[in-house]
């Protein structure tokens, strides 16, 4: 059983910063995809960002250039570094994997395909 847990999450004004953690434990595959998703109240959930094992990333358009994904593999944790939040970031942000995904699949950022999931982090951004 794969398990993810999602931290960092928080309360910022616009213009600021956070980073958010995903720590995996169980067992871990070495061929992956992982991604972070968010969803607002009332909203879908969308795929913010994802990154594969060779490193290759993907971003969803409306974040694309102020948010960076990365995993640390020593330690089995996922990062998302985002910079110049907006209170259209505000949502619950969610930590996902998948093992069976090609790189054509990964960069599609659909929640459909992702098998494991953490319980989320809430970021709030205020204006």
């Amino acid at each position: 059983q794969v398990q993810l847990v999602e931290s960092g999450g928080g309360s910022v004004q616009a213009g600021g910063s956070l980073r958010l953690s995903c720590a995996a434990s169980g067992y871990i595959y070495r061929s992956y995809c992982m991604g972070w998703f968010r969803q607002a109240p009332g909203k879908e959930r969308e795929g913010v960002a994802v990154i594969d094992r060779d490193g290759a990333t993907s971003y969803a358009d409306s974040v694309k250039g102020r948010f960076t994904i990365s995993e640390d593999s020593a330690k089995n944790t996922l990062y998302l570094q985002m910079i110049s939040l907006k209170p259209e970031d505000t949502a619950m942000y969610y930590c996902a994997a998948d093992y069976g995904l090609g790189s054509y699949g990964c960069r599609k950022l659909r929640s459909a395909s992702f098998d494991y999931w953490g319980q989320g982090t809430q970021v709030t951004v205020s204006s």
